[in-house]
């Protein structure tokens, strides 16, 4: 049974991002003139910053180098996150897109947009907006009716909990006083 250079690397980073609680969600390993550029997405339910990213590569970089695993070819190493328009494709994607807005393709055919209300293991409960003033709906739609889904980027979108802008009330208080 052979194994891809993908599969031996993911086997070599898998347990490097699960150390730091992370989900590998990607390898990629692309030319790029006379060197090769290895991409590595990383994600958690709280999303991934820059030093999360840092310390994993340099952890990766040690790892591949000691196995050689890309061998005496140079390389670029990029750790990253997955963009904010990036494919659903996991449960676990669902689960952190809660609250959001998705775009998402049917198999039978047809397109939803809709807000993540809940997500469990089969599927969705999503929040359809109403129609020229009416009010949203409710709807359930399973994974295995999903052919393609993504998060629709939102610029006003509504904020959690209360009704509140998730502003700091601070600012308006100094902006008064400066």
């Amino acid at each position: 049974m052979s194994t891809t250079q993908i599969d031996r690397l993911r086997e070599l980073l898998e347990p490097l991002a699960a150390e730091r609680g992370m989900d590998l969600e990607d390898v990629r390993l692309t030319p790029a003139g006379k060197r090769r550029v290895l991409r590595i997405v990383v994600d958690t339910d709280e999303g991934v910053g820059l030093e999360a990213c840092a310390e994993l590569s340099r952890a990766a970089s040690a790892a591949l180098d000691a196995a050689d695993a890309l061998g005496s070819a140079p390389y670029v190493l990029e750790v990253s996150s997955p963009g904010a328009d990036r494919p659903l494709t996991e449960p676990r994607h669902y689960r952190r897109a809660l609250g959001r807005l998705i775009k998402a393709k049917l198999h039978e055919g047809g397109e939803l947009t809709a807000r993540i209300t809940g997500v469990d293991d089969s599927g969705l409960d999503l929040e359809v907006p109403g129609v020229k003033g009416r009010r949203p709906t409710a709807r359930r739609v399973e994974f295995a009716e999903i052919a393609a889904a993504r998060v629709e980027i939102e610029f006003n979108r509504p904020a959690a909990g209360d009704g509140a802008d998730g502003g700091d009330d601070n600012d308006d208080e100094s902006q008064k006083e400066a």
